[in-house]
């Protein structure tokens, strides 16, 4: 995959070893001397990912990545740190600035690699979700809900795929801060069945079980929908750099290198439960944003441009399975007059009931629409005009016969008019006038005096 990759080192040499490794691999090369360069450039050209050294003049690596993380406009692109420091304390610091990792010099150009095409398969992923929220945001703009913070990562699940017992109990002891809902199991096997809901925000998987190949946790989990976006994080040894490279191209977010150390080990599960929380907070705003974008706030029928997006849908259905769709365009009749007598708030109180009664009138599979104002429409699946028609006078009925109560000391009597027409594809009607030929029995209904029924084609 190509992208673009900042790589800021103060030594020429380094960066051009780097720039040497990454062109091979056909990434578009920039470069900064120092940490303010770096911070200017990013603003700038919006890299995918910046390759950052720790020891520079001015700003260190350390400083640098805070910033990058602080600024909501650059916190995510995925930072790696690169440096000769390999103190357990010093990548512990890096992880603790916000990087996504820190690799040693001299450096091992499998894992580097690796570590790059992964970061930049996650930073797609949230990208396309960033993108998504965004959109779902303009069709909806006051739909956006107070959201948890993704910082917070406690109380989470964790699953523990170790055949060996002390492994389980050093992560245990080390996360225990983190989460009380750890389990431990020996199988890759017992794992899949475990997971197969989703149910847990990390994985730790020892690369080297005893009777499985620790690597195959990574098809089963991103091979399965409801458990794609799991972090796998890779237990591994020291000569096990090779297959930690595989598991990286297989789905792997991350991994630690035995002897495990505990800041390490807490900081890394905390880099990937903070991503996970990320990622479940832009998928469920953005079933939450677009569902509201779909909904009519006040009655919570559909809106008009759920019907435009889905009536295309339904009318190739009926044609294809050459059946009947009936529609209803319905309108509660002299609505000013209601809110010029009793204002607005009892106007709405008028929609919101005739919209429930009309709800509790119709089948699962029928679609309720607000079209606006006052008035609203039915499309019914699967439903020829006669049915349809029936199910019209009920609801007219259903509306009439009880006045609706707009506060403690308030009802007002209402009626609606109905229009009813239908699709039937043995007569090849068109399915573009349906509507038309809806609303032109409503006109006749209120032609001839409201709170009727009239059926397209039947005077």
């Amino acid at each position: 995959m190509s992208a673009r990759v900042l790589i800021v080192d103060d030594t020429p040499v380094n960066i051009r070893l780097l720039e040497a490794k990454l062109a091979r691999d056909y990434y578009v090369i920039s470069t900064a001397e120092n940490g303010v360069e770096a911070l200017k450039k990013i603003d700038e050209e919006k890299p995918d990912i910046v390759l950052l050294d720790v020891m520079m003049p001015e700003m260190d690596g350390f400083e640098t990545c805070r910033r990058i993380k602080a600024n909501p406009e650059t916190a995510h692109i995925p930072v790696i740190m690169i440096t000769a420091l390999s103190d357990v304390a010093d990548r512990v610091r890096g992880l603790a600035a916000g990087a996504d990792d820190f690799l040693g010099k001299p450096i091992n150009d499998l894992a580097l690699m690796a570590r790059v095409r992964s970061l930049l398969r996650m930073k797609i992923l949230m990208d396309e979700w960033r993108a998504r929220e965004s959109t779902a945001l303009k069709l909806s703009p006051d739909s956006a809900e107070e959201i948890s913070d993704p910082l917070n990562v406690r109380n989470c699940r964790i699953l523990i795929i170790d055949d060996d017992k002390s492994d389980s109990v050093f992560i245990r002891e080390a996360l225990a801060p983190l989460s009380a809902h750890i389990e431990e199991i020996g199988s890759i096997a017992q794992a899949e069945a475990l997971v197969s809901d989703g149910f847990f925000d990390l994985v730790f998987s020892k690369l080297d079980l005893a009777k499985e190949d620790g690597l195959t946790i990574c098809p089963c989990l991103r091979s399965n929908p409801s458990t794609r976006h799991i972090p796998i994080l890779l237990l591994a040894n020291p000569d096990d750099i090779e297959r930690v490279a595989k598991g990286l191209d297989l789905g792997a977010n991350d991994y630690l290198i035995r002897p495990l150390d505990t800041h390490e080990l807490f900081a890394r599960a905390r880099t990937q439960l903070r991503h996970k929380r990320n990622y479940d907070r832009l998928r469920s705003g953005l079933e939450h944003n677009l569902m509201l974008a779909l909904i009519d706030p006040l009655t919570g029928a559909f809106n008009r441009r759920y019907l435009d997006a889905h009536l295309p849908r339904f009318l190739k259905h009926a044609q294809d399975e050459k059946k009947s769709l009936s529609v209803q365009m319905i309108d509660i009749d002299f609505f000013k007059r209601v809110n010029d007598q009793h204002g607005h708030p009892a106007g709405d109180a008028i929609l919101k009931e005739i919209a429930h009664r009309i709800s509790n009138n119709i089948r699962p599979t029928d679609f309720f629409v607000r079209m606006g104002g006052e008035e609203f429409a039915i499309v019914m699946p699967e439903t020829e005009l006669q049915n349809a028609a029936k199910i019209a006078e009920r609801i007219r009925q259903r509306i009439a016969e009880e006045s609706v109560p707009v506060d403690n000391t308030l009802s007002v009597p209402i009626t609606i008019s109905i229009g009813v027409a239908e699709m039937n594809p043995k007569r090849q009607d068109e399915p573009n006038k349906l509507f038309s030929r809806a609303d032109g029995a409503l006109l006749r209904a209120k032609q001839k005096g409201r709170n009727i029924v009239v059926v397209d084609g039947i005077e």
